[in-house]
């Protein structure tokens, strides 16, 4: 496919999943999921358990749905891990820890630098989230994969791990840390923390310690040591500090599992003792969703991926703006003002009015609805240092308007267009595509990929890389995704 038709298919689409703080009225639009606080299960042999399951799940036991959402898992990790990988945050990131930097264990994606397995797994998760594009677990808002992908694919340069045991230690880790975090979501992340920081170091010490065989005694302590290393605030938000949080969460997380394999002890009830990760960094706990139904029902199914580079409230309002900008042919000069009816978590995450570059921009209603209908698009170009300082977009932006409303779903947006020749163009959002109503086809991260890798693997490497994730399970070496995913 033309690399104009990939960027048309991407810029008619749009996501938003379930947010942070959203509300009980919209955890109850998820399946299983009650309108009244969940009774706490009882705080007993919470990390224990946890870590039998760990230990003994196979991947013979993972359902044909589960493997195929961890390959789009992996595909679309990849994807966003190359093309963040030149990003300037990446470059200081790179340059800052090459002195300490051990053996050239593990690849850089999208990169020709090699470094140890700690310090690789960081710069990748770094390079994964940089653009606020990577997979989201509606629920709780985490992004599950960069702290897990990024940790193992490293771990996979320095010793042997075939594709299923891979895919295996992947599933896990991302049902791990979204369990956890089901369990104080959303009073965690209201009360600040970054969630994929402070629960995707649990993720990556588990799929760690998996690959490393880790008994169950040994899993525990991983487990422990990684609750003693949330790492993430919210207010790092819009800056280099927040790709820093997945990125730490990796690396955190293969510090916890080394240690534990050494038998560097640890609690064996740091989740859930009185004075532990839970009930120090949370006023809610329900230890039933980390234990409740393990190896029936899977967070890790229930994954999902953005087509927009940005905060995942706005993308209903690039959605709607891309489609009246495109079916009504508008250019900026026609427009008076756009009217938006929106959540009030809009306003809470993405109610930056006046961005100074491009990582602000990300967590800019106003600037996202700006740039949507400028260019028609709202990739990773669209929020960049360029894009949010346009004198087009910055005086349209100024045109925005969006008001907090009664009734609007943070998953919803009723957006109304008001032109200078009195016509008003309206369009509301219920489920947008990238959504777990209408989640993205394979063809669709597919396209994602292939314009995020563009010019910075070789041609022919895109295609083999994709065609690599997708068959991971019969690859005989994971690691050989992460060789053919590095600059020339």
């Amino acid at each position: 496919m033309p690399i104009t038709d990939r960027r048309t298919l991407l810029q008619t689409a749009a996501a938003l999943p379930l947010t942070a703080a959203a509300t009980k009225m919209a955890l109850a639009e998820t399946p299983g999921a009650s309108a009244a606080p969940a009774k706490p299960g009882p705080a007993k042999d919470v990390t224990r358990t946890l870590a039998h399951y760990l230990v003994t799940a196979s991947y013979d036991d993972l359902p044909s749905n589960v493997r195929k959402e961890g390959v789009r898992t992996l595909l679309n990790w990849v994807g966003v891990a190359i093309g963040g990988s030149h990003h300037q945050t990446v470059d200081i990131a790179v340059a800052a820890l090459s002195p300490f930097s051990g053996p050239a264990q593990a690849s850089l994606f999208g990169r020709r630098e090699r470094f140890d397995i700690m310090n690789a797994a960081f710069i990748n998760g770094v390079s994964s989230h940089i653009f606020d594009y990577d997979d989201t677990h509606l629920k709780t808002i985490i992004h599950p994969a960069g702290p897990v992908a990024s940790a193992i694919l490293a771990l996979s340069e320095m010793q042997p791990v075939s594709g299923k045991e891979f895919l295996n230690a992947l599933v896990l880790g991302v049902e791990t840390e979204c369990r956890i975090g089901n369990a104080v979501y959303p009073d965690h992340y209201d009360v600040g923390w970054h969630i994929t920081g402070t629960a995707g170091v649990f993720g990556s010490a588990a799929a760690i310690g998996k690959l490393l065989k880790l008994n169950e005694q040994q899993m525990v302590w991983a487990l422990g040591l990684a609750a003693s290393q949330p790492v993430g605030l919210r207010e790092s938000f819009g800056s280099m500090n927040k790709s820093f949080n997945p990125g730490r969460a990796a690396s955190s997380g293969i510090f916890a599992a080394m240690l534990a394999s050494k038998n560097f002890t640890s609690s064996d009830s740091m989740i859930e003792a009185k004075r532990g990760w839970a009930n120090t960094i949370s006023t809610k706990q329900d230890y039933n969703e980390i234990l409740g139904d393990l190896g029936k029902r899977y967070e890790a199914a229930l994954n999902t991926y953005k087509p927009f580079a940005c905060g995942i409230v706005m993308h209903p309002a690039i959605d709607a703006a891309i489609q009246l900008r495109n079916e009504n042919k508008l250019t900026a000069d026609q427009i008076e003002r756009v009217d938006l009816k929106v959540h009030p978590l809009v306003l809470e995450l993405t109610g930056k009015k006046t961005p100074r570059e491009g990582l602000e921009g990300k967590f800019s209603i106003y600037h996202a609805v700006a740039v949507a209908l400028v260019e028609g698009a709202g990739g990773e170009k669209q929020f960049s240092d360029r894009a949010v300082n346009d004198p087009t977009i910055v005086a349209l932006r100024g045109k925005v308007i969006p008001v907090i409303t009664p009734g609007i779903d943070p998953a919803q947006v009723d957006l109304t267009i008001v032109l200078k020749d009195g016509r008003q163009l309206h369009r509301t959002i219920e489920h947008a595509i990238g959504s777990v109503e209408m989640p993205m086809t394979d063809q669709q991260l597919e396209t994602k990929f292939s314009d995020l890798a563009e010019g910075i693997i070789p041609a022919p490497a895109i295609r083999r890389v994709m065609d690599a994730c997708w068959n991971v399970e019969s690859l005989p070496s994971a690691a050989e995704i992460a060789k053919m995913s590095v600059s020339a």
